[in-house]
């Protein structure tokens, strides 16, 4: 992509070796994993305090507040598809693809990890599907027929199928953040989400098939801000992934999420663009032009990577289970697969850190007048709505080597988050504590690999 082209700039000359974060970062987690071990005997996740905000919630659930906060995400929405079919067809110069693949999917995830489900409240889908809704039991002035069951097979599969298009979208499609496509992308999703939420209803089509609201959901579930009983309040942060119930399809979804992430940091390296040539050879002799070789040559990336996320899963999984304790290997799966939530994270934060701080710029600013050029020139067709179409991006707000110090941080922290999350639930799924502590050894070897992959793909970016 022209946009996205990688999220990592390069560094400078760093004070510390590079093959010492390596060392590093692996022995903060295995004194993570001990003092774990020593010092959290109880699961305090499972079990922790929850503080009410009564008077909070009442605000935020207010009707006026919830029809308020829908429109915003409906306008950005009809924003996105217009000025992707209207406007000029450069990425750099129309408002969607910048918004779709910066504002939306790698700023929202701050706030999610931040605020809590922010998303939920500006979810375009579930503000038209509950408008419809609405409209339509008016106009009927009778009962409408209730939807059907949501199958249990059915799970998140939808969501993982809207996650891995996104990816296939931004990392395969060749010229995918064109403007045209991007839109077209966004109409043809959101014809889906309507078959979707008319068969099964709003509210429990977007709790388990609506893609973004999955996705986001699950990354708020780190935050200290978290709903119970309808009432919003406080938490421990990270106890909202010990509560998590998965369904069919979670761990597909999270090896979705870590595999695109790393597949776009591995494919700047030189391991990648050496074997790519080949692929494309090879594709090529099947009969496909040059440009859809390289998109078969990509998705097979995409699809290998994805899928050793997935195996790497399974080996602590099938390692926690050797230990004992009478557990199935599906259901350790299911009970563990929250732990990834931190590292999925962790790679998005580290991964596209520089990308949301620089190109993030183009749509809000930290200035007084927060709106960036584009927010100003959406159709890129010279328009100056708030003042700032002229306004530039500024390369200087954070450095290469900041830059470096904060992703190799988000990784370590992110790692022994999701070390933190398993260790509490083993200690809710085993009756022994040194049988919880045992099943762990695997799931610390594997932390140590997803740590270790992580600095590799940063090192190969900002090679």
């Amino acid at each position: 992509m022209t946009l996205i082209a990688h999220g990592i700039v390069g560094r400078t000359d760093l004070p510390i070796p590079e093959w010492l974060f390596g060392w590093a970062a692996a022995i903060v987690l295995v004194v993570s994993f001990v003092a774990l071990a020593v010092l959290w005997q109880e699961p305090r996740l499972t079990r922790g305090s929850f503080r009410p905000l009564p008077w909070l919630s009442a605000v935020l659930s207010s009707v006026p507040v919830r029809i308020l906060c829908g429109a915003i995400g409906v306008f950005l929405l009809g924003l996105t598809v217009w000025t992707g079919i209207d406007g000029q067809q450069t990425s750099q110069a129309n408002f969607s693809p910048t918004f779709v693949f910066v504002t939306f999917w790698l700023g929202l995830v701050g706030l999610s990890v931040l605020f809590g489900d922010v998303f939920r409240a500006f979810n375009p889908w579930r503000a038209l599907g509950r408008a419809v809704s609405w409209i339509a039991r008016t106009a009927a002035r009778a009962p409408m027929p209730a939807p059907l069951s949501y199958p249990e097979r059915l799970g998140h599969w939808p969501a993982v199928a809207g996650i891995f298009g996104f990816a296939v979208l931004e990392l395969v499609v060749s010229n995918g953040d064109q403007p045209q496509k991007v839109a077209i992308a966004v109409l043809v999703y959101s014809v889906a989400q309507f078959v979707g939420m008319a068969l099964y209803g709003v509210d429990e089509w977007c709790d388990r098939g609506e893609a973004f609201g999955v996705y986001f959901g699950l990354f708020a579930r780190m935050s200290p801000w978290g709903r119970r009983d309808g009432t919003i309040g406080l938490r421990m942060p990270l106890a909202g992934l010990a509560t998590f119930r998965p369904l069919a399809g979670t761990v597909a979804l999270l090896a979705v999420m870590i595999g695109s992430v790393s597949f776009d940091g591995g494919s700047e390296g030189p391991f990648w663009t050496g074997l790519t040539p080949d692929l494309l050879d090879f594709f090529g002799g099947l009969g496909l032009g040059p440009a859809r070789s390289l998109e078969a040559t990509y998705l097979l990336g995409l699809t290998a990577t994805v899928l050793l996320i997935y195996g790497f899963y399974g080996l602590a999984v099938r390692g926690a289970r050797s230990v004992g304790g009478g557990h199935s290997a599906r259901g350790l799966a299911r009970a563990f697969v929250s732990s990834l939530v931190p590292i999925a994270f962790a790679y998005v934060a580290a991964h596209y850190l520089t990308l949301l701080l620089y190109q993030g710029q183009a749509i809000v600013t930290a200035d007084v007048n927060p709106f960036g050029y584009l927010a100003s020139d959406p159709l890129g067709d010279g328009s100056d709505i708030f003042g700032t179409a002229g306004r530039a991006i500024d390369y200087g707000v954070i450095g290469a080597t900041a830059a470096w110090y904060w992703q190799v941080g988000f990784v370590v922290l992110g790692h022994v988050a999701a070390l933190t999350v398993a260790h509490d639930k083993a200690l809710t799924i085993y009756s022994d504590a040194k049988l919880a502590v045992r099943s762990q050894y695997w799931m610390l070897a594997v932390m140590v690999c997803f740590t270790s992959l992580a600095l590799w793909l940063l090192s190969q970016a900002n090679g």
